[in-house]
């Protein structure tokens, strides 16, 4: 069977942690990741976690610039299983919900809403203003899915990695990694 294929990118808002996870998750789980790092996503990766392009490109099956609009992945005939942005700004928020298609990552993210796969965004901002709001309807409304990466303390995790990890798990079942481990609410 072929290993799925899978895009994810990166970008400047905070939490590149969530892309690092998912990239190395699905490495776990065999899958074939294609990644996109904005500039600002680097810039982010580097603040928070001390990682350059090259060490997050090294995590990846392939790795795209973002101005590769002649990539594969800018292609709807290039099948997917998904396409998961980890961490979201709310500048691609928009680039996303407004279909501009200005980069690799915004047209990757637009191949995947126009061929129905799942997209998923794991915006991260806060407090939303309301073109925060009115672009996650959006992109809701085109069927993609806004994933703040809200964490669960049901599960009392002892860890921020834990956190993390519960995050990165959750969005790997939406995807349909059978793999995927979520914890789950057992009721009380």
């Amino acid at each position: 069977m072929a290993r799925p294929q899978i895009v994810v990118g990166l970008t400047g808002a905070t939490g590149a942690v969530y892309g690092v996870r998912l990239l190395q998750r699905l490495r776990e789980l065999g899958a074939h990741t294609h990644l996109v790092v904005s500039p600002a996503g680097v810039l982010n990766a580097h603040h928070e976690l001390g990682l350059d392009r090259r060490a997050l490109e090294a995590l990846a099956d392939v790795s795209y610039a973002p101005g590769d609009v002649g990539a594969a992945i800018a292609s709807g005939s290039f099948p997917t299983a998904g396409m998961v942005i980890a961490p979201c700004s709310m500048k691609t928020l928009a680039a996303v919900a407004l279909g501009l298609s200005d980069n690799l990552l915004s047209r990757a993210a637009d191949v995947t809403l126009k061929e129905r796969r799942r997209l998923v965004l794991m915006v991260r901002e806060t407090p939303f203003n309301l073109a925060h709001l009115r672009n996650m309807t959006a992109v809701t409304e085109m069927g993609g899915i806004v994933f703040p990466p809200l964490p669960a303390f049901y599960h009392r995790p002892e860890s921020i990695d834990a956190l993390v990890n519960d995050s990165v798990e959750r969005v790997l079942a939406l995807l349909g990694f059978g793999g995927a481990a979520p914890r789950t609410w057992q009721g009380l």
